[in-house]
């Protein structure tokens, strides 16, 4: 049984959105967020990543950032100013990237249900990451970004979403990469009508933002026991978060380049792949279909068919083609135990396009390049299911959620 809670969100006036809304914390460094900022002081990257407001090589982690943060959270909702709402509301939230469209619904999660497992994880995070936002949580007492989760849908839960989007938006903006975001407020007969539809869907999904969620769980266990008089109904005891139905969402590739062949030259590196996989030439470059991988070397594109009698059908890890190409190609071949550690390994979003990686290439600064197939969503549910966790960069998320449009005071 999932539990969603309406919240009185802090928002930005229907003016000043666009201003505002700025790209999540952790998609950009912090020289791409100083640029994105520069010039635009209602930004909220000078909450999310203030350390552009501070002299260039301040360490990320210091006090320093995190009370700027506070600081600069604080003169936003003075200087915007920043709308508190008095009655606490869903909001439906798309997106819509070219010709796909996603609506989903902004809520409050309990953080029980994450930590039971009523909503299942898939990536597993790092301490550095979780200390630094559950530093950036508790200094602003408020949760600024969501945490993009998705269920296995509802036919009555996606008539009150489609019938929400008949009215008036609260906001309706076109970021600079394109994507259109739009956002409506439900109506209070809808909203009652969802919190009871939602105890009927068994279980959430974090489709992205594992981060996020793994800190305010953190967040509220020190909340917690600062608060002598706790009772469980605390704003602390939420996060935000945005539902998307499983059907609606766009899972785009996660690619990967490496900087040498381990020693190899490119014909001995195509005689070992020609042992493991069915192995073609001139091949396009993004796979058509889930068990091949599309390779590019020495300025041409190969395909890597893995054949199907060698995948492991009941093992929902072992058989995703990111998992094969680690255990058969980067282990294997070209020496990479671990992905996430080693410096000759690089990841690129499939946002970028192939032609990425046929730059990293043909500039040297890779020898070799990998594009997969998406990983599908019901192969991310199945590893969620099994309490397994995701390769490390299975999956790039697209469009993304903006920070700073809906914000949980806590």
């Amino acid at each position: 049984m999932a539990t969603i809670r309406a919240f009185q969100t802090l928002r930005p006036p229907e003016d000043k959105a666009n201003l505002i809304a700025a790209v999540p914390y952790d998609v950009v460094n912090t020289a791409e967020a100083r640029e994105l900022a520069e010039g635009n002081p209602l930004s909220f990257l000078h909450v999310s990543r203030p350390e552009i407001d501070l002299p260039d090589g301040t360490n990320p982690y210091s006090d320093e950032v995190y009370q700027k943060a506070s600081d600069n959270f604080e003169k936003l909702k003075l200087g915007a100013p920043l709308v508190h709402e008095d009655l606490a509301s869903l909001y439906v939230y798309r997106l819509r990237m070219g010709d796909h469209a996603q609506a989903g619904i902004a809520a409050c999660c309990s953080v029980d249900e994450y930590d039971t497992d009523v909503i299942r994880k898939h990536e597993r995070t790092r301490k550095d990451k979780e200390d630094d936002r559950t530093r950036h949580i508790v200094s602003l007492r408020a949760q600024t970004g969501p945490v993009f989760l998705t269920y296995r849908g509802r036919s009555e839960i996606d008539r009150i979403v489609e019938q929400t989007q008949n009215a008036a938006p609260l906001y309706d903006i076109a970021a600079p990469d394109g994507v259109r975001h739009t956002v409506w407020r439900v109506s209070e007969e809808a909203k009652n009508r969802l919190v009871e539809e939602f105890i009927a869907v068994p279980l959430l999904y974090i489709a992205d933002g594992h981060h996020r969620a793994a800190s305010a769980s953190r967040a509220r266990a020190q909340l917690k026991s600062e608060n002598p008089d706790h009772t469980g109904n605390e704003e602390y005891n939420y996060f935000l978060t945005v539902l998307f139905p499983a059907d609606q969402l766009q899972i785009l590739p996660y690619n990967r380049t490496v900087k040498d062949l381990n020693g190899k030259s490119e014909a001995e590196f195509l005689g070992a792949l020609s042992d493991i996989f069915q192995l073609s030439e001139d091949a396009p470059p993004a796979p058509t279909s889930r068990g091949e991988i599309s390779m590019y070397l020495g300025g041409r594109w190969y395909g890597l068919r893995i054949p199907p009698e060698s995948v492991p059908a009941d093992d929902p890890i072992s058989s995703l083609d990111v998992s094969i190409l680690q255990e058969r190609v980067l282990a294997a071949a070209l020496g990479i135990e671990d992905v996430r550690t080693d410096k000759r390994m690089d990841f690129v979003g499939g946002i970028r396009g192939t032609e990425a990686l046929e730059r990293a290439v043909d500039e040297g600064r890779a020898a070799v390049a990998f594009s997969m197939y998406p990983v599908t969503v019901d192969q991310l549910i199945a590893v969620s299911d099994g309490n397994e966790i995701m390769p490390p960069k299975s999956t790039w998320f697209e469009p993304k959620l903006r920070d700073g449009l809906l914000s949980h005071l806590i």
